[in-house]
């Protein structure tokens, strides 16, 4: 097996990187040997396999972690990987609290990561359930028929889009504040974007 080739332009952000460091250096050369595309997405370095997103790199506060787009479909036999909300359907994390803890995992890390690549080659899709709790909210309903290009622009976006939408709107317990995150978003929906695009 060869070894991915480094991308120059993510240096930075391993060189900036105030915590996490070591633990991201050493999961960058894990993921490096097995022959992934470095890149660089949503501000965090992404690995990917004949475009495909494989593994991102990122860190918080407690833990950082090795995130797989597709980890759902992974087999999971060692019970590491962990979804990070209930929300989220498709990506699993496999977390760490010091560079040990990775270099203790480095063969499982890679039977992981070979196995998301294997899902991709396989052209396995994960299969979203539809969640009663993105349901439209009147407040955005009533935008709906004030202003009938926002329907359509809603309609035009990916289901994901929609459904982060709706689940940022749905997550205000007052009606007001529920309007207010809709007027904030009204410009983004109408040129086609996501919240975070």
């Amino acid at each position: 097996m060869g070894k991915g080739e480094r991308n120059s332009k993510i240096d930075p952000f391993f060189r900036k990187a105030k915590n996490w460091k070591e633990e991201f250096e050493k999961l960058r050369e894990i993921v490096l040997d097995c022959e992934l595309t470095e890149d660089f997405k949503w501000m965090h370095p992404c690995y990917t396999f004949q475009g495909k997103n494989i593994v991102l790199i990122h860190g918080f506060k407690e833990y950082c972690a090795l995130l797989f787009h597709k980890g759902a479909l992974l087999k999971d036999p060692h019970g590491i990987l962990i979804r990070q909300t209930e929300n989220v359907q498709a990506a699993r994390q496999i977390r760490f609290s010091n560079a040990q803890q990775i270099e203790d995992m480095q063969l499982i890390l890679k039977t992981y990561i070979d196995e998301a690549i294997e899902v991709e080659k396989a052209g396995l899709r994960v299969e979203y359930s539809q969640n009663t709790e993105a349901a439209i909210p009147e407040e955005l309903d009533n935008k709906f028929v004030e202003i009938p290009e926002l329907k359509e622009a809603f309609d035009a976006l990916t289901p994901g889009r929609q459904r982060a939408y709706l689940l940022y709107f749905n997550a205000a317990k007052q009606s007001k504040t529920r309007e207010s995150r809709i007027e904030k978003y009204l410009p983004h929906i109408l040129d086609g974007k996501g919240m975070n695009d």
